[in-house]
């Protein structure tokens, strides 16, 4: 798996049990990531840091709080505009590209966060 290198897999305490390896597409990028997983995590161990752009001032934001609490991780996901990576789970063949601003629907309208 490619994301090894970003990820922890020896640790003196915790243990990490075997979990199914999927494919998804970032930007039209095959990676792989851990099924179940948050997509966040799992872009984070493919090297992915920025995740979206804020809509005024086009302003790189990434993974941040990890709880669902801020909006720095809102990502188009299968289509769907402001969705939060680090509470999504992976799942196989996803598609996930970054958003710029408030995301835009399928029919190309505006969405509020």
């Amino acid at each position: 798996m490619n994301s090894v290198k970003h990820r922890i897999t020896q640790h003196p305490i915790l243990t990490f049990p075997e979990k199914k390896i999927v494919k998804f597409f970032f930007e039209g990028k095959e990676l792989q990531g851990f099924e179940g997983e948050p997509i966040a995590a799992a872009l984070v161990a493919n090297g992915i840091k920025v995740f979206r752009y804020t809509e005024k001032l086009k302003r790189p934001r990434g993974f941040f709080c990890a709880v669902g609490k801020c909006s720095s991780c809102l990502m188009v996901v299968d289509g769907r505009p402001n969705v939060m990576v680090c509470m999504e789970p992976l799942r196989p063949n996803i598609k996930v590209s970054r958003q710029v601003g408030r995301g835009k629907t399928a029919q190309g309208r505006s969405q509020s966060i």
